[in-house]
């Protein structure tokens, strides 16, 4: 298990729409990259992993960095930058399928393969694959497809590789939660409101349908025996949309003239539109490495120049009373355009023997143009450009060749996202958040054991957060928190039992907290009439979704360790994770429930004539069959005098299964 880490499923399963949270820290603000080049949605700066469906089966590997990551993990890295890389060279022929079947009606299937060297020169990898499920929440079905190519020629000095990846979701929507009075009953469990404004059965295309394409284009040359040039080009296409039954639909919304049939004037009607999103992104980065002769010196100068452009628009395909509509015909539509420049450089140091010290220094630009409203609340073409200057430095020392430790401090800032633009005016708009994060660590191996400990303090100025408060343009946007902070302490270590039986743990422990907050709460009169809204204030709150203990542990007992005929192994996973507010309020009320669940994994590999393996695996997922949530929503208002909450939650499915076979070549 990944330390400090906290994964959600929106189905329930870990399949269709996914997202993981670092120390607290939500998907907006992770870092994430593939072969160095950014991932993260430019407007809304999530991670939509459901859009590259198995693609963790061509990564080489894959970095996870707690904290404020390095400028060559990428431009954003805020709270936590994820790295993944393909581009691993493998000189032999090779073929595998890989076949998996499971509870809630889960198939996997996927093909690899590659030519190994050709003439020493040239390379091609490949990968396709498909994974359906319906889901553990009703009607949360996931048809997923995707592949991976790879072409390389490795010269004696350079090298040059064309990647292209795409991948394409057909998810039913699964977004809503459920309302907590159901959680305890098993059969409403699994309720989903999606598709139910629908009259009788709920509306079957109730989903989100959207691909995404990579090409990537990526160039390494020695210059010099000292100097290293990365250069890298790029383009994301993406396209798609998400479908939705809506009743009792206002004509006038639409842009469209009510009717009148039989002498009755009709103004609503039910109708079915689809929300698009019609994107391009595109860019560079770019990285020249250098090495003094004598290894004390490493200098880095690198950058990117990304650009992304985005249009939005809606279309009514199908409605009960179709009044003035054409066919294709928008009823909304505006387009975005956001740049990214960054420059940086990084040096690494030896000071003394044993004692490095490292500088980075990041310079980032970000311009976006959008349409928003201007003081006078009026929809106007807007621009904004921001400068950031993101310095990090620190100290590694090795304390013997089986111990060190290390220090770093590290200044991150992080723009807001496309809501927090286009909801707003001038006078309401929230600024950037500034990030202060200190790290402080030490680590020992011995032969059978391995001992880490991280100490981090991420101070905040101007964290952006919902507060409830409806601003000049009736939108519930972000707000800046004035001063918040995570504070915590990880353990991390791994231990030979015996020859064969291996332990391996992680615990944070964390303290994270908002020095003052302001809820705003809507409030009712008996008939639902809007009467304006309530403040409350908070003091010394906790940040929402940020647990105070996370634990991960794994016993894996290997019975063939020396056998090279086969191998079979045994995997006990666990995972714990504290209570979570789902606001900042440190409400209990509203709060996912501490929980705690075990997976148990059993692989068996053997080698017989025909193939070079053959890998059978089985997955006990949620073993004891625990009933826990990892994530929800929540709304909280006055009705009539008296406090009301509103809330969703996102179950996680009891014990199930997942039985795979690898046949490899």
């Amino acid at each position: 298990w990944t330390p400090s880490a906290v994964v959600t499923s929106d189905a329930g399963t870990g399949i269709g729409y996914t997202g993981i949270r670092i120390r607290g820290t939500d998907p907006t603000r992770i870092n994430v990259t593939i072969n160095g080049i950014p991932l993260n949605d430019a407007e809304s700066q999530g991670v939509f992993w459901v859009d590259l469906p198995d693609f963790t089966s061509s990564a080489a590997d894959i970095q996870i960095q707690r904290g404020v990551g390095s400028s060559t993990n990428g431009a954003g890295a805020f709270g936590a930058s994820i790295n993944l890389n393909t581009a691993q060279l493998r000189t032999e022929p090779y073929a595998e399928i890989n076949s998996t079947v499971g509870s809630f009606n889960t198939l996997k299937g996927n093909l690899q393969f590659g030519t190994g060297l050709l003439k020493d020169k040239f390379t091609i990898d490949g990968r396709f694959s498909r994974i359906t499920s319906d889901g553990y929440i009703d009607r949360a079905t996931a048809d997923l497809q995707s592949y991976y190519l790879s072409g390389a020629y490795m010269g004696e000095k350079s090298s040059l590789r064309f990647i292209t990846f795409s991948g394409q979701e057909v998810t039913y929507q699964a977004w809503y939660g459920v309302p907590p009075q159901y959680l305890d009953n098993e059969e409403l469990r699994t309720f989903n409101p999606a598709g139910m404004e629908k009259e009788g059965e709920p509306y079957d295309d109730e989903v989100d349908d959207y691909r995404q394409t990579h090409y990537q284009l990526i160039y390494n040359n020695q210059l010099r025996p000292h100097l290293n040039l990365n250069l890298a080009l790029h383009y994301t296409l993406g396209k798609g949309f998400y479908e939705q039954y809506k009743a009792d639909q206002a004509l006038a919304d639409y842009g469209l003239d009510n009717i009148t049939i039989g002498g009755e004037v009709v103004s609503t009607t039910g109708l079915v539109r689809r929300l698009w999103l019609d994107n391009d992104f595109y860019g560079a980065v770019y990285g020249l490495n250098f090495q003094s002769p004598s290894g004390r010196l490493d200098a880095t100068l690198g950058g990117g120049y990304h650009v992304y452009e985005g249009l939005h628009f809606g279309e009514v395909t199908w409605a009960e009373f179709a009044s003035n509509s054409e066919k294709d015909e928008r009823y909304y539509e505006n387009s975005a355009r956001k740049s990214d420049f960054n420059i940086f450089t990084k040096f690494n140091y030896e000071l003394l023997p044993r004692l490095n010290a490292y500088v980075d220094l990041q310079y980032r630009r970000v311009g976006y143009d959008f349409l928003g409203f201007n003081r006078e609340a009026e929809n106007v073409k807007q621009s904004v450009g921001l400068d950031f200057f993101n310095p990090k430095a620190g100290l590694y020392y090795e304390l013997s060749p089986r111990s060190h430790a290390y220090a770093s401090f590290a200044v991150a800032n992080r723009e807001p996202n496309r809501n927090d633009y286009v909801e707003s005016t001038l006078d309401s708009r929230p600024e950037p958040e500034t990030l202060y994060n200190t790290e402080v660590g030490y680590r020992r191996n011995w032969n059978k054991a391995a001992l880490g400990l991280n100490f981090y303090h991420m101070y905040y100025r101007g964290q952006l957060a919902l507060n409830g408060e409806v601003n000049d343009v009736g939108a519930y946007t972000r707000i800046n928190i004035d001063k918040s902070y995570r504070l915590g302490l990880e353990l991390t270590g791994g231990l030979e039992i015996t020859s064969g039986l291996r332990l391996d743990a992680n615990t944070t422990f964390s303290r994270n907290r908002a020095a003052a907050f302001t809820e705003f709460a809507d409030v009712y009169d008996a008939d639902f009439n809007w009467l304006g809204q309530e403040a409350i204030g908070h003091e010394n709150t906790n940040l929402s979704f940020s647990p105070e203990v996370i634990t991960g542990a794994s016993l894996t007992y290997e019975m063939f360790r020396r056998d090279p005929k086969h191998d079979l192994a045994f995997s006990l996973l666990n995972k714990y994770v504290s209570r979570q507010f789902i606001d900042n309020t440190s409400d209990r009320e509203n709060a996912i429930d501490p929980y705690t669940f075990s997976d148990l994994r059993i692989r068996y590999v053997f080698h017989p004539g025909f193939a070079r393996e053959i890998a059978l695996t089985l997955l006990a997922r949620n073993l004891l069959d625990a009933r826990f949530e990892t994530n929800a929503w929540s709304y909280r208002y006055i009705y009539d005098g008296n406090v009301a909450l509103d809330q969703g939650f996102f179950p996680q499915a009891g014990r199930n299964f997942l039985m795979g076979v690898t046949v490899g070549f």
